[in-house]
């Protein structure tokens, strides 16, 4: 026998072995048995006198024949170049957009660009360990991860993996991050309020469950604490609440994390944190993997509010990524998918009809201007995609008024449908008000002589934008609020200093829980004001100013 026919034996041999011990082989499909079949006889056509060689293809076919073939792909490649979270690799012929591929440290990564001769995959851990010329393998799955009810209450990484010192997480399932939104016929019109506990934004610029609402301002105006005490007004309801932490300090998170545990929501809240030091593709999944978490609840039927904190850093890093990753820049520096990236995340926050169970998702996305610049790019993006927005002004900020939130430049897109009744009767006209006190306001400053109705139009102006006026982390009801607001309608307020305006306001609710609180639980309960209830208010009101007065008088 020949030095090739030897070879050749003891190729079958072996082959005949893994397949006697049902070894799975890494070659696609069964076919390939046949295939190795048809070649081997055609490589022994020319030396039909070798018996010892057809042997051994008669009982390699017998044994074939007898075992389950269970054959697999495994397309691998090279790592070319690796750095800055982003590693370069040649081969992988059969690879898919989004699929993950592992490396031999065990650290999964994300293709996230293919080329004609090469893929590039962000890596969704650590790079120690891994090295040029080392091969990595592609799994066939994409990126998905573990969602379900006790995430509630915990501090977790875009993975879900748990930063918090307490038991593991049981997920519900899993799913995948990467999802299309529902569609238009699946939807509901968003009528129902989500209250924030702000007054200025609950009375002039309400928000409704579905909607998507957009807090824009320069650093330190107040947007997180916005956020945040929205979260801390859904205390009590069904609301499920997702903070999304996206590049910030972790003093910042834990800070945010203390006030929604001292406030006593954080048992209904998931905080998602991608920090500084985590690699660019965490930082750039972090908002889809909140999202996906939130739409597990919205597949149950729940109400979710979800904050994205904040969506500039987001664009960031994706900038970042993508220069890594050799694509051409387009305006101001951004990729030309941008726009892109943002509407898929946002689309998602929506309100199901009854036939898909009635959730929904209620999104705040905060985004960083540069010195009150609205016309910058990522934030004219986000602008045109979501349904309103609240604009914070720098300058009212530091004459103290706080939240510091520009009337004029702010809108919501649903307004009053989705509104309670019982606010939008005491509401009324407060936004025309308070736009036409501010223009009048402007001209008083120069001296100019004014009437006396526009002094009256002025003082009101003031002791409106005073009760307008909220401490941090003190979020009101809807119901304390409504009181509130119709004390000042209905001109209750007219005899109070707008420096005393905010103390009026406390002792009346305070005085109103103590001596009439039935009032209150009619309008929390029915959620409009009736006749009857105005009444009560009224009465109540009058005996309180009469308390009021003689407070006043002892104290001068």
């Amino acid at each position: 026998m020949t030095d090739a026919d030897l070879a050749t034996q003891a190729s079958l041999e072996v082959l005949s072995t893994r397949l006697a011990e049902n070894d799975p082989l890494d070659i696609n499909q069964n076919l390939f048995i046949e295939q190795v079949k048809k070649g081997v006889r055609e490589s022994l056509k020319p030396k039909p006198d070798t018996l010892e060689t057809r042997f051994v293809i008669d009982e390699l076919m017998r044994v074939a024949d007898e075992q389950p073939h269970q054959v697999f792909i495994k397309s691998v490649g090279t790592v070319q170049h690796l750095g800055n979270g982003i590693a370069t690799l040649s081969g992988l012929p059969m690879v898919h957009l989004e699929e993950l591929v592992t490396f031999p440290n065990g650290v999964q990564g994300m293709v996230l660009n293919l080329d004609r001769k090469h893929v590039d995959v962000i890596l969704l851990g650590g790079d120690s360990g891994i090295r040029g010329g080392d091969v990595a393998e592609a799994t066939g799955r994409r990126l998905s991860i573990p969602v379900g009810m006790p995430f509630l209450g915990r501090m977790v990484d875009p993975l879900g993996r748990p930063l918090d010192d307490n038991r593991p997480v049981v997920p519900s399932e899993y799913r995948f991050v990467e999802r299309i939104a529902p569609g238009v016929i699946d939807r509901a019109p968003v009528d129902t309020p989500l209250y924030t506990g702000t007054k200025i934004i609950d009375a002039l610029l309400p928000l409704g469950r579905g909607q998507r609402e957009l807090i824009i301002g320069d650093r330190q105006v107040g947007k997180t604490t916005i956020a945040i005490d929205a979260i801390l007004s859904q205390k009590g309801t069904d609301v499920k609440c997702i903070y999304v932490s996206i590049g910030q300090k972790k003093s910042s998170v834990l800070s945010a994390v203390e006030t929604l545990k001292a406030g006593g929501v954080m048992n209904q809240t998931i905080v998602m944190v991608s920090s500084p030091d985590d690699p660019p593709a965490l930082r750039y999944l972090a908002p889809y993997a909140g999202v996906t978490m939130a739409e597990f609840f919205l597949d149950q039927g729940m109400d979710v509010l979800i904050v994205y904190d904040d969506l500039s850093k987001h664009a960031d890093t994706y900038r970042e990524m993508s220069l890594l990753l050799r694509r051409p820049p387009g305006r101001e520096a951004y990729p030309g998918d941008i726009f892109y990236l943002h509407s898929r995340l946002l689309e998602r926050a929506c309100r199901l009809n009854e036939e898909n169970g009635g959730g929904s998702i209620t999104a705040l996305p905060i985004v960083v201007t540069q010195r009150g610049d609205i016309s910058s790019y990522i934030v004219t993006n986000l602008i045109s995609i979501t349904d309103g927005q609240i604009v914070l002004d720098t300058d009212e900020f530091n004459k103290g008024n706080k939240p510091a939130i520009d009337i004029g430049s702010s809108v919501s897109r649903v307004g009053s449908a989705a509104q309670e009744p019982a606010m939008k009767s005491v509401v009324g006209a407060l936004k025309l008000e308070l736009s036409q006190y501010e223009e009048v306001a402007r001209f008083a400053r120069f001296g100019t002589e004014v009437n006396e109705a526009t002094k009256r139009q002025i003082e009101r102006g003031q002791r409106l934008t005073a009760l307008l006026s909220q401490g941090p982390h003190k979020p009101l009801k809807m119901e304390d609020q409504v009181v509130l607001f119709y004390a000042l309608t209905n001109g209750f307020m007219d005899e109070i200093k707008p420096d005393n305006v905010e103390q009026f306001s406390q002792e009346l609710l305070n005085y109103m829980y103590n001596h009439g609180a039935q009032p209150l639980d009619q309008i929390s309960h029915h959620r409009e004001l009736s006749e009857e209830t105005a009444a009560e208010i009224e009465r109540e009101l009058e005996l309180f100013k009469e308390i009021w007065k003689k407070k006043a008088k002892k104290i001068s």
